[in-house]
């Protein structure tokens, strides 16, 4: 086979994989839902408030723990895109202190909090994506977050 001929093979097959989807499906879009079998359960939405300090920046969400809870360490989102692009969100681990959670970034030194690695896979043509993290995640908080933005959707893993 030619190059060309399996590179469009292989888009003809993306594309009939991603129009096959028949799972369930988000009630409402741009929040990310974690799949539990045949059923979904829809992150905590809240807004991150930034308290800048001499050389970091903290980002504190209230409450000491998620309304939200999985038992799930490699947990399935699922995404219905509309005005918050997918590939933008990226994944933080949170800590608690003083009852709330936080997440602190330095200005000076190497970025102190580190994304986790995720997979964001689109699965069907109407803009519904799959959301993987590559590894497993240890018991604790943890946020979604759109690149540049103070909205969170949290979770905890128990």
């Amino acid at each position: 086979m030619t190059r060309r001929v399996l590179v469009l093979l292989c888009a003809a097959a993306a594309v009939s994989a991603a129009q096959k989807y028949d799972g369930p499906r988000p009630a409402k879009p741009d929040i990310p839902y974690i799949k539990h079998a045949d059923s979904l359960l829809a992150t905590e939405i809240s807004d991150a408030t930034e308290e800048n300090r001499k050389d970091d920046i903290l980002y504190v969400i209230p409450g000491a723990e998620s309304t939200v809870k999985t038992p799930l360490a490699s947990p399935i989102l699922l995404f219905q895109a509309g005005k918050i692009a997918p590939e933008k969100l990226q994944l933080f681990k949170l800590e608690t202190k003083n009852g709330r959670r936080e997440i602190l970034f330095s200005r000076k030194k190497k970025q102190t909090a580190k994304p986790i690695r995720i997979d964001v896979t689109r699965v069907s043509s109407d803009n519904l994506y799959q959301i993987e993290v590559n590894s497993s995640l240890d018991k604790g908080e943890y946020s979604l977050t759109p690149d540049g933005s103070n909205q969170v959707f949290c979770f905890q893993v128990y």
